[in-house]
């Protein structure tokens, strides 16, 4: 009874060692982090910023802008300009009401 009561026991820590020794652990790989490639997005602003909207055409006066931001930049960019008569660097004051007049 002794030895069937030993052979039991060791059978059962056999089993016990067994079962720890065979679970498998999972195998974790290491997966590259795709970043999302947001240089297209500022390449796309920075060809946008870079592209003039507005070229000089010989346009000197206000009566010939069509906004704010086209006699600003008639009047930094392009020569003989007379937009600006009290030569405060603002263009076109009264027209477009900027600045002080």
């Amino acid at each position: 009874m002794k030895k069937l009561l030993l052979i039991a026991l060791v059978a059962f820590g056999a089993w016990n060692h067994y079962q720890k020794q065979s679970t498998a652990e999972p195998v974790v790989e290491s997966v590259p982090k795709v970043l999302p490639d947001y240089t297209v997005p500022i390449n796309k602003a920075r060809a946008v910023a870079n592209t003039p909207q507005f070229r000089c055409d010989g346009r000197q006066h206000c009566s010939q802008m069509t906004s704010y931001d086209e006699a600003v930049f008639f009047l930094r960019n392009c020569p003989d300009t007379k937009m600006d008569g009290d030569y405060d660097g603002i263009p076109c004051e009264q027209q477009f009401g900027k600045g002080r007049y």
